[in-house]
């Protein structure tokens, strides 16, 4: 099974994934679509198993912010996070970013 990408652009879906991850872990994929890394770091994480929540950082640069805000994290990108009860249990960016790293995390 892939990875199912779900676009992430308004602070409204980002404060109901911050609400969903005090039921289960939640991924976000901060994404840049003009870098060549982010680009080959996503296919990688194409091999998640679940939803992997997107965030393209030209196109809704406020939620990018609000991640930064949130998780105490500077914006980076590519940027992956596993949200677990409103907090960040992994933080990766650029070839740190592991899908199975990510699994392990959502696993708890």
């Amino acid at each position: 099974m892939a990875a199912n990408f779900v676009p992430v652009d308004s602070i409204d879906t980002l404060d109901a994934l911050f609400a969903e991850s005090h039921i289960r872990p939640v991924v976000l994929f901060k994404h840049s679509n003009s870098c060549g890394i982010s680009s080959h770091v996503f296919e990688q994480i194409g091999d998640v198993e679940g939803d992997v929540h997107v965030i393209v950082v030209q196109r809704d640069r406020p939620v990018s912010n609000a991640v930064a805000e949130r998780t105490g994290y500077r914006h980076q990108s590519p940027q992956a996070f596993v949200i677990k009860d409103g907090k960040p249990v992994y933080h990766a960016t650029h070839y740190g970013i592991s899908a199975e790293a990510i699994e392990d995390k959502m696993r708890g």
